[in-house]
């Protein structure tokens, strides 16, 4: 496991906080939404990054 896959790791799960934190606040959908996808990217580009299957 590198460097950058821990980070885009970490800022995935940051993201997925803030999320869960703006539904709890009702923020508007859209921010939501722009959020939540760029915690899914973080987090599969990390996944994708791991080395379990090499």
């Amino acid at each position: 496991m590198t460097g950058l896959t821990t980070i885009l790791i970490v800022v995935g799960l940051f993201l997925l906080g803030g999320v869960i934190s703006f539904v709890k606040q009702g923020m508007p959908k859209s921010l939501i939404t722009l959020v939540s996808i760029g915690a899914a990217m973080c987090l599969a580009a990390g996944i994708l990054r791991l080395d379990y299957w090499n």
